[in-house]
Parts: structure tokens; sequence; C-alpha cells
């Protein structure tokens, strides 16, 4: 079973128990909804929700529908739910310990895994994707923070407002979470093998708070100050092994610039999204399109389908369309169930999928036979060099004899 028919029939099985009935209900009834609800039900205006009006809830042959309403479809499910469905993820993350969602397969036992202490998340993008906003509404959402801003957010592209360290957040502000977030610098679309470069060295080595990201293309003030700053970049700071990413688009910017004709930041964004090193247990990194509200309705579902239909993913898996600052530039929660629904589970999201690629813990045996291969190697390396300078030794004395 995939993860996306897991998510239909388990990941809120009581949620869906209690609204039973509602389920039944067409989209079209949906005016017994409480009318304060259309202020975040933003895709109710779209043209083709008439259609939807016409589909019954109760899972319907999703394949024959069309890209579009397939998404207003997937909106709807999320307006369903977020208002039960947020406190009961909630609940399953103050609890969560890394590793819970692990589900025993080979004939291995939990205990039988290297499964690390904390699982950790990574958020990924373009400068100004909303990476920092996204952080916020984590914590608003996550821990009830209110209007506290825990990440600072850029400004543009702005070198001298964004993010220039890799930062490790406790969303849940919680003693014994079992996962963190990790908020890291921008890349530049111009320069996108270079970022790729670095989220190669992210993936394979790991990541700590405060580690500092220097580019190329950096003033030499700012590269002064990053050898005045790496007293913040302490060593005590624990390397996390990156366990999930999420790529963060801003939906609005790719969409504009589509429509003048530059495909540059949605050819960057495939690059970016379809890193080998982003991949995670056969599953494709987790897509977060921001500044939806900057676009018309009709505007944000057209982008969001080119999107998704040029990066080759589903429009309704593993996507989130989500508003992460309101218009007076508090996190978007209260206001907006939906997107903080939309949050928590993506976040659950990565954790399964977190829990599934963790790795057999290593043997005696694979011990002693990694250890062995290193001596060979080693053994090997040193023959080579000593036949080498015999044969450089013996070259020279036919030279002396001559």
């Amino acid at each position: 079973m995939t993860l996306s028919l897991h998510y239909y029939h388990t990941i809120q099985p009581a949620v869906y128990q209690k609204r039973e009935m509602k389920s039944q209900l067409s989209c079209g009834e949906v005016d017994e909804y409480d009318p304060s609800g259309l202020v975040y039900c933003w895709w109710r205006s779209a043209a083709k929700f008439d259609e939807c009006v016409k589909l019954k809830l109760d899972l319907p042959n999703v394949s024959t529908l069309t890209p579009r309403l397939r998404v207003l479809r997937e909106m709807e499910r999320l307006a369903l739910i977020a208002p039960d469905g947020l406190n009961e993820l909630r609940h399953k993350f103050l609890s969560y310990r890394s590793g819970d969602f692990w589900i025993p397969i080979g004939g291995i036992q939990n205990g039988g895994m290297d499964i690390p202490p904390v699982i950790t998340i990574l958020l990924v993008g373009f400068s100004g994707s909303g990476k920092s906003s996204l952080v916020n509404l984590m914590y608003s959402v996550l821990s009830r923070s209110g209007l506290v801003l825990f990440a600072q957010t850029s400004s543009g592209n702005s070198s001298h407002t964004t993010t220039m360290y890799m930062e490790e957040h406790n969303v849940m502000r919680s003693l014994q979470s079992g996962f963190c977030v990790y908020d890291s610098r921008g890349f530049n679309y111009n320069r996108v093998h270079e970022g790729l470069e670095e989220l190669s060295s992210w993936m394979s080595e790991g990541v700590h708070h405060n580690q500092r990201c220097l580019r190329s293309d950096d003033c030499a003030l700012m590269k002064n100050d990053a050898e005045i700053d790496d007293l913040k970049s302490s060593p005590k700071y624990v390397l996390r092994r990156v366990n999930f990413a999420m790529v963060v688009s801003n939906i609005a910017e790719i969409y504009k610039a589509l429509k003048a004709g530059d495909s540059k930041p949605l050819d960057a964004t495939k690059r970016l999204f379809s890193a080998p090193g982003l991949r995670k247990c056969n599953e494709n990194p987790i897509l977060i399109l921001t500044h939806g509200d900057m676009l018309s309705t009709e505007e944000r579902l057209d982008a969001r389908l080119k999107i998704c239909e040029y990066l080759g993913v589903s429009e309704i898996s593993g996507v989130y369309d989500i508003v992460c600052l309101t218009e007076y530039g508090f996190p978007a929660e209260e206001c907006d169930p939906v997107t903080a629904y939309s949050v928590a589970e993506a976040i659950y999201r990565a954790l399964l999928i977190s829990d599934r690629g963790h790795s057999p813990k290593k043997t005696f045996r694979d011990w002693a036979v990694l250890i062995l291969s290193c001596m060979l190697c080693f053994i090997a390396s040193f023959l080579s060099l000593l036949a080498d300078l015999c044969s450089r030794l013996g070259q020279r004395g036919q030279k002396l004899k001559m």
C-alpha cells in the first residue's frame, strides 16, 4: 500500500468515524459550515467548484477526475479534517519519540534498527521562498506560541536579512521532543549547482545548529564577520543526520515568472526537488507551496498544476499549499485552520517516511568486515607504494651502470 493510500485509510480514523455522516454530504452542502470558513476556503470560488459540488466525498473513483477537480477535492478533504484532526496530530507529536512509527519488516524489530535519538527534518528552498516563515508557523500551530517569532525571516533577496546559519528548531518546545526542524539558508537561482553541492554535503555529512552557510558570492565584509562568528558554531552542538527534507517553493514567484516568459525559477526548483540526496525510502521530498495568497484563485490552481506536472509528481499527494503569514505579518493559524492542519499533516507525513527509512544496526560481523576491508585497502596501498619505489630504484641503478 502506498503512503498516499495509507493517509486516506489510517491517518485520522477517529476523525473519519466522528464525521462519518458528514462524509456522505456533497460539496454543495458546504454552506452549512461556519460562514467564517469562507475566509480561508479560497478554492470554493473556483470556476470548476460547481462540478465538485456534484461529487460524493465517500471515495469516488479519483482516476476519472481531472487534475483540477482532484485538487479541489483534496482541499475539501483538508477542510473536513482540519477542525478535529489538528488537535489529534498535536497529541501524537507530544508523545512521539524517534522510531515510534517504525513498522517491523524484514524480520527486524525496532531494537535492531539504527534509530537516531531525534528525527531531523530539513527545510530547503530558494531565497524568499518562506522557509523561516514556515518555521514560525510550525511554532504557532504545534506549540501555541502565538505571535512570538522564533526564526529570522528574510526580506527579498538581500543577503543581509536572510538566514546565514543552519538553525535547529524544537517546534514543539518540549524537552522530550522526538523531532526537530532545521531552517537553512536559501539558494540562489543563478547558482543552482553551488546550492546542490552544499545540499549534498548536508545530506551526507549531517548538520548542526549555528552551522555557517557561506557562499562564494558573499561580500568580503560578511566573510570577515564569519571569522568572528565562528565562535557561535560550537563543537558541542550535536551533529544531526538529516532524515527527511521539505522543499519550500514560492508559488507566486514561479507563476509570475512563467507568465513573463521566465522559466528559470521553475527549472531551478525541479533541479532542487530532483536532487538524489533528497529521496528517502524511495519517496520524493514533500513540496510546500507558499505565497499562494498573492495569486487569484484560478492562478493559484493553475500554478499548482503546472509545477506538479513539471516536477512529475501527483498534485494531491505530498504537496501542500500553505499561507505562512497573514496580511498583517503574523503566522496564519487561528484564522486559517486548513493551513494549520496542512502544516501538521506535512510533518506527520515526514515522520512516517523517516521512520520507514531507518537502516539495521551494524553487528559485530559487519564491523569486523569493515575493519578487515580497511586493513586490506591499507596493505594494498602500501604494497603499491613499495612496488613503485622499488621500480624507481631499479631504474636509477640501471642508469648508474650505464
